[in-house]
């Protein structure tokens, strides 16, 4: 009788539990809140950039003017109002704010008028060397209108534009008028084709179709391109200083360095802090108010090429 062998066991694997590593103390709640935390210090250091600066002049325009040239001392924080007072009293300032009221206001809206029909066309209707205008376009943001002025000053003298704000007015629709192009063309191009399309299937013509369908869409570019049409003129000091030559037309900037007191050359820095103060604050008021609009303008500018 033959044995019968039986065949060795293969031993049992044994399979140990995996090692699951510990979680972190805190998880993601702790990422969220270092990341919060960076944000609040990164922003409230951007926000002390731009506001310690505001808050100096300020500071400065509520002292007299022989402590504003002077080192700081222990009369730094003695306001008074002054200086405003004083600049509340001088008609010309007034004039000068009417008159850059009017020019800035034109411009803004003049060059968010263009730029919206002229991006509509350079994003939407294809013909020929579109792409070689629009360069230009940009090419003319690279100059300064300061390497041209004398040119444009001869020219708009023969046109009998000089010492006229229509003339100034175009002059600082011509100058901003590239940059409120190039956000409008984007701006365009990052809306859908597809709802135009829907439009002409309804019968609503080209105008139609911008003024309806596509104007509450490009309203954040069309806010960046006022905007910042309004704050260049507001500001603005050489283009006025040049094509202006008559005092009842001088825009706030040249008035306000026309406050001079005393022997000739010695400027009241008192009056000039206070008129300063009080021409940055349209703005900052309309730049708060158009914020939102306005960053989502250069976004919106930036992304589509």
């Amino acid at each position: 009788m033959a044995a019968v062998t039986s065949a060795p066991r293969t031993p049992a694997v044994v399979r140990r539990p995996a090692v699951v590593p510990a979680p972190s103390a805190g998880g993601p709640e702790r990422d969220t809140r270092v990341k919060r935390t960076l944000y609040v210090v990164g922003g409230t250091l951007a926000a002390l950039v731009f506001l310690v600066p505001l808050l100096v002049a300020f500071l400065r325009a509520g002292q007299p003017g022989d402590v504003i040239v002077a080192a700081p001392d222990g009369r730094f924080l003695d306001l008074s109002w002054v200086n405003f007072r004083a600049v509340i009293d001088q008609p010309e300032v007034w004039r000068g704010i009417l008159n850059s009221v009017i020019v800035s206001v034109s411009t803004a809206v003049l060059t968010a008028a263009l730029a919206t029909l002229a991006g509509y066309g350079f994003a939407r209707f294809p013909f020929r060397a579109r792409g070689v205008l629009f360069g230009l376009v940009l090419v003319t943001l690279m100059i300064p209108f300061q390497a041209i002025l004398t040119p444009l000053y001869l020219q708009m003298n023969v046109m009998g534009l000089t010492d006229s704000l229509f003339g100034l007015v175009l002059f600082y629709t011509t100058v901003n008028l590239p940059f409120g192009i190039f956000v409008m063309r984007n701006t365009f191009a990052a809306v859908p084709a597809e709802l135009e399309d829907s439009a002409h299937v309804d019968g609503a013509g080209t105008l139609r179709i911008l003024v309806s369908v596509l104007r509450p869409l490009v309203v954040p570019g069309t806010a960046t391109a006022a905007l910042y049409a309004f704050l260049a003129s507001w500001t603005e000091f050489l283009g006025a200083l040049t094509f202006l030559t008559d005092s009842d037309l001088y825009t706030l900037p040249v008035s306000l360095v026309n406050l001079q007191q005393g022997a000739y050359g010695q400027v009241n820095f008192g009056l000039l802090a206070a008129g300063s103060v009080i021409a940055m604050i349209p703005c900052v008021i309309l730049y708060v108010a158009l914020q939102r609009y306005y960053v989502a303008g250069l976004a919106s500018g930036s992304v589509k090429g």
